[in-house]
């Protein structure tokens, strides 16, 4: 019903959830859905599809066991987006959970190498940026960077940006100075070619923060002015745009679809 629900609110792109992101026990996915989905994205003319992966994958986990889980996970994940032709799979990297960010990047890299070493998908991993609560281990580009670099696998297509993360891990992208020096900050360190999506999302919390928590577009601290400077500039005006604001009901999609668009 995700793309029927897409449809309705005039988009032209979607990112879904495969499965409940907050266990590990997975249904399977019909093949009588997996083929509608595949046949409604068509003539919807929805693209790309984004599937954001669990949130319970933790790749730079201290904790062997949900390491491996993770790693298992994320396969299911892969093979689940070849499945319904999606494009691509969005991941956090994950949380070293009391050990250094270093160490816990190093982790994350070994586990997708695991994972990405053996099969090759149709479908292409993006790596989001992170909003520097304790223990995320990429907050930064140059975080994303090394982790993409160490893998080396052609299997990861790219970056996700989440403005609320990047704000809230200290890049002041509600001012025209602060975007220039993320844009420039990107350009060093991956290129603006690998930014594959953005997760445009206000923050209910201020600069610098660490905290994740996403507000209703030009509701937060990054505000209305920030937001359509960042989704207006030439560096980004062609890559889509997921919304992940609140939701109490529906009609709080609605508005804030209307005014992003308004924005543009």
């Amino acid at each position: 019903m995700s793309l029927d629900r897409a449809k309705d609110l005039g988009c032209n792109t979607v990112q879904i959830f495969s499965h409940n992101p907050r266990t590990w026990l997975i249904k399977g996915i019909p093949d009588d859905s997996a083929l509608r989905f595949i046949y409604l994205r068509r003539a919807y003319d929805i693209t790309p599809v984004f599937i954001h992966a669990s949130y319970l994958i933790n790749l730079s986990s201290p904790n062997n066991e949900v390491r491996e889980k993770s790693i298992q996970l994320l396969v299911h994940e892969m093979d689940t987006a070849d499945r319904l032709n999606a494009d691509y799979v969005i991941l956090h990297t994950g949380s070293a959970s009391g050990d250094t960010d270093h160490s816990g990047r190093k982790k994350a890299v070994e586990a997708l190498k695991r994972v990405l070493k053996d099969k090759v998908w149709r479908s292409k991993l993006l790596l989001e940026n992170t909003a520097g609560q304790r223990g995320d281990i990429s907050p930064c580009i140059g975080d994303l960077a090394e982790v993409i670099d160490e893998t080396g696998s052609p299997s990861i297509g790219g970056i996700c940006i989440d403005t609320c993360h990047a704000f809230a891990a200290g890049y002041d992208i509600s001012r025209t100075k602060g975007l220039s020096e993320f844009i420039r900050e990107i350009e060093t360190f991956t290129g603006l070619d690998r930014v594959k999506l953005i997760h445009l999302n206000d923050s209910k919390r201020s600069l610098g923060s660490r905290v994740d928590r996403h507000e209703h577009i030009g509701r937060g601290y990054i505000g209305k002015e920030g937001l359509k400077r960042f989704i207006n500039h030439p560096a980004f005006m062609d890559v889509p745009l997921i919304l992940e604001t609140p939701k109490r009901d529906g009609e709080d999609d609605v508005r804030n679809l209307k005014f992003v668009r308004g924005m543009l």
